[in-house]
């Protein structure tokens, strides 16, 4: 508590550490006090199921990512958390062993988790931030907190917009940084992974293209309709090409979008190597080709002009 304290009276620390950073805002922003020790109730059932239903569509999605990624860390003492973008807890998954420690620590379904009402945490500090963060036992703000760790990833949504955070807390008192780095890469895996499938599910008449993930800065994945039109982008996409941060793209030619200098080379090397397997299918057939795509012969013609395939 006193590590918290100092850095809440300094602000100099606070603006060389995230970490502080956070500590202060839970105490000048939110008014927190990092002895209390009282758990906040959680949200009724009504509440929690209307929450539910609003991303329900998101949640069929995300199960079977929750479910694997529970499989690898569960028998370590592990819990897996999804929220949604306001910090409350709408899934989890936890050992037998061990719900009576997550209970205790106020970690259920219907809990709010934001930095708002537990302070400096992984799922509120990573909602706050909007990046992935791990927040080891006494770098929590509530002294109440410090038994756990904490890694999350958020996810965002098809238009760039922030749906939730994925959370592995973890119950080890030996648990070491090492591990945290192993784990927290899970996290980040899971949770680019339900991004991904949620912004495929979202444009399901679309072709997706693929870039390259050097930069670690989640799915990058562009949708593209049967014109050659760019009708979605992940936010990751949208940060890369320098398209609207969020909300409802501008439609744009794909050529437009792949051919700037500044992207990626993936995206033309992913686009190219599509082509070329669906005319391995059609046996070299440009119309078959073009229906397998899912876009019309004229349209494929261009296409493969454009990246020198001749026909």
């Amino acid at each position: 508590m006193d590590r918290v304290i100092t850095a809440v009276n300094s602000p100099s620390a606070a603006a060389h550490s995230s970490l502080a950073a956070s500590w202060r805002r839970s105490a000048t922003r939110h008014g927190l006090d990092p002895s209390d020790d009282r758990l906040d109730e959680r949200l009724g059932q009504a509440d929690i199921k209307r929450r539910l239903g609003r991303l329900e569509r998101f949640m069929h999605i995300a199960t079977p990512r929750l479910d694997h990624l529970f499989g690898l860390v569960g028998v370590s003492g592990c819990g897996v958390f999804l929220t949604d973008e306001t910090g409350l807890v709408l899934d989890r998954r936890v050992a037998d062993a061990d719900a009576t420690a997550f209970d205790h620590w106020g970690l259920g379904v219907g809990t709010d988790w934001s930095e708002a009402s537990e302070g400096t945490n992984g799922i509120g500090t990573c909602l706050a931030e909007k990046r992935r963060v791990t927040i080891h036992r006494d770098e929590h703000f509530f002294v109440r907190n410090i038994g756990m760790s904490c890694l999350d990833a958020p996810i965002f949504g098809p238009e760039g917009e922030l749906v939730a955070a994925l959370d592995v807390s973890s119950a080890r008192a030996d648990q070491t940084e090492a591990y945290n780095r192993l784990i927290g890469a899970m996290v980040a895996q899971a949770a680019q992974a339900i991004e991904a499938d949620f912004f495929r599910a979202s444009f399901p008449g679309a072709r997706i293209v693929v870039a390259d993930r050097d930069h670690g800065d989640g799915s990058v994945l562009l949708a593209v309709d049967g014109d050659d039109l760019v009708v979605g982008a992940t936010r990751g996409a949208r940060r890369t090409f320098g398209l609207e941060p969020n909300g409802t793209l501008k439609v744009r030619p794909a050529a437009d979008v792949l051919g700037r200098g500044d992207g990626p080379s993936g995206f033309e090397k992913a686009e190219r190597a599509a082509v070329i397997r669906a005319l391995a299918r059609a046996d070299g057939n440009v119309s078959r080709a073009a229906r397998g795509l899912g876009i019309g012969r004229a349209t494929l013609y261009r296409r493969m002009k454009r990246l020198g395939l001749g026909g």
